[in-house]
């Protein structure tokens, strides 16, 4: 038999998690109004690679951060391709998963001073990437705004979401993320 309250519990502790990751970034910072100084793209599929080089080009002046994204010759195919300069260019493969994108580079990020960075990845990939950014991001003080990727895939289950974000709260606490 199946649990009614299945999905009701998985709202519930998407909402709590949802809630803590906007204490830690927007609900304690001050409301000013802040420019990205970044652009950070979730690697997982070349076409966020593809949309972040046409999208950098609108943001001339601003770093690109790929983290896990397609191997690093096609990466730097893809930007060069596009007009933008290796300069801009940070390719980062320590991560193993969507979490893992935010815990491996957010020290990178606070080292160059970087409080507001763009986050690119699928729409469908965006809600999990959102609860993630809010809780490890902001735990250092960064903003994220988050640009999605039109798809045609559907979205993701609430408990992966659910999943991950307490696997960033236990980041959080003990600097190490479960897999």
């Amino acid at each position: 038999m199946r649990n009614p309250f299945k999905k009701a519990k998985s709202a519930v502790a998407l909402s709590g998690l949802v809630a803590f990751g906007w204490l830690i970034s927007g609900g304690v910072f001050p409301a000013t109004k802040r420019s990205p100084q970044a652009i950070l793209v979730l690697g997982g599929a070349p076409s966020r690679e593809k949309f972040a080089a046409k999208f950098a080009l609108q943001h001339p002046d601003l770093p690109i951060w790929v983290s896990s994204g397609s191997p690093e010759e096609y990466s730097n195919y893809l930007f060069s391709e596009a007009g933008i300069s290796p300069k801009r260019i940070h390719l980062d493969y320590r991560a193993v998963d969507t979490v893992t994108n935010f815990t491996t580079l957010v020290d990178d990020l606070q080292k160059r001073q970087i409080t507001d960075v763009y986050v690119i990845t699928a729409d469908y990939h965006m809600p999990r990437a959102q609860v993630i950014g809010s809780i490890v991001l902001g735990s250092r003080g960064i903003r994220m705004y988050p640009v999605s990727i039109p798809s045609t895939a559907k979205g993701e289950e609430p408990l992966k979401v659910v999943r991950d974000g307490l696997r960033s709260v236990f980041w959080l606490a003990t600097g190490s993320s479960l897999r």
